[in-house]
């Protein structure tokens, strides 16, 4: 007779699908769309934040879209799910038995995992690279801030508090500002950046190892955003969004009305409807960017309530449900398709408008990485990234 020994563990493996809720993995499939909106117009414009500069007729509408609902939008949804996927983590390991140490010890690992193939995605791929920000943000909120109680993380309520005074004050500047503009008007134009205008792949190589660092270093600022969502998640509001329903459909309606309204000046500048000078429109932009971060909890909160009204899983759910479960995947198969579609040295795709060029784009790869999703759902693969990832932390 043979028998097997297993060798002890303080630890358990990773989340098996049956324990998932459906609200966060809906919210993550969906969003990779407005990730892919943002990042394929960089890459089609070799610039920041990608839009047509002097627009006609779609495209107004195109710049107006994107501004308002998907720059520095979309990314803030993604920071919440994490600090929220966080404590999800710590959940089911604890659950398990798992020790307080054994829990912090798989959380450094994981996010310094997240810290690696973020630098192999932006030195190969794409310098725009988030996870490495996850990373680091990630780790530090495994050290000071998971293992806190209920009345330290009320303080992320506060932050949110002093932010929202804050953005009173930029909105207010940004209104003088357009009031008084008196000077020649100012089109938005693109920031470039070298490496994706880069003629040749070596030449991104290069120039990308320049741009990655200030990147990040420019995004670390989103762990508030990251702790409101551990907040989130200690009260379980995904898992049973039903019971939360006021409170989403608050949060829900001031999170995007704030994100709206404070992107709404710069929309109107990049579709041409709103002309002001050089200090106007850098104070516009500045309440668009600090006003986006508000986009993150109301774009949560809208897919809280879109899942209390779910009664049945439709296959669209299914497989969007599906991406959102492999979004690491999605997230690297989206930059791998921009290198490959839209570089000036792979297809260097262009029919018609830039813009358009974009928007087509993205939206086709989100649809493919959907349809790709389902199908690993259906074979009960995990998906390349998180499987290279489970091995790596496990």
């Amino acid at each position: 007779m043979t028998t097997t020994l297993t060798a002890p563990t303080d630890h358990r493996g990773p989340v098996t699908g049956r324990e998932r809720a459906l609200a966060p993995d809906l919210i993550r499939g969906a969003m990779l769309l407005l990730i892919g909106l943002a990042n394929s117009a960089n890459f089609a414009f070799a610039g920041q934040p990608g839009l047509e500069t002097s627009p006609h007729g779609f495209e107004r509408v195109l710049n107006f879209l994107k501004l308002t609902f998907v720059d520095d939008r979309a990314y803030p949804v993604f920071a919440i799910m994490f600090g929220y996927g966080l404590v999800q983590l710590t959940r089911r390991q604890r659950a398990a038995g798992a020790t307080t140490g054994a829990v912090r010890r798989i959380l450094v690992k994981r996010n310094a995992w997240l810290i690696a193939f973020g630098l192999v995605h932006a030195t190969l791929l794409y310098f725009g690279d988030f996870l490495g920000a996850y990373g680091v943000v990630g780790i530090v909120c495994t050290l000071f801030l998971l293992n806190r109680g209920d009345k330290f993380h009320r303080i992320a309520l506060g932050v949110w508090a002093v932010q929202l005074v804050y953005l009173a004050v930029i909105a207010a500047r940004a209104v003088l500002a357009v009031v008084n503009s008196t000077g020649p008007a100012h089109a938005l134009t693109n920031k470039p950046n070298p490496s994706l205008a880069a003629s040749s792949y070596g030449a991104s190589l290069l120039d990308r190892p320049h741009e990655y660092p200030l990147h990040t270093a420019t995004v670390l600022g989103f762990v508030t955003i990251v702790w409101l969502g551990i907040w989130a998640a200690r009260r379980q509001i995904l898992e049973n969004p039903g019971a939360h329903r006021k409170l989403l459909s608050w949060v829900a309606a001031s999170g995007l009305g704030i994100a709206v309204l404070g992107g709404l000046p710069l929309a109107l500048v990049s579709a041409g409807l709103l002309h002001v000078d050089k200090p106007a429109l850098d104070a516009v932009s500045f309440l668009s960017q600090a006003s986006g971060m508000f986009a993150g909890p109301g774009y949560v909160a809208l897919f809280g309530l879109l899942v209390t009204r779910i009664t049945k899983l439709s296959l669209p759910v299914r497989a969007v449900s599906a991406l959102g479960q492999r979004s690491l995947s999605g997230y690297l198969f989206q930059s791998v398709s921009w290198m490959v579609l839209l570089a000036p040295f792979t297809l260097n795709l262009r029919f018609g408008s830039t813009a358009y060029t974009a928007a087509l784009v993205a939206t086709g790869v989100w649809i493919v990485s959907v349809v790709a999703a389902y199908a690993m759902s259906r074979r009960s693969y995990r998906g390349p990234a998180e499987t290279l990832l489970r091995r790596l932390v496990y």
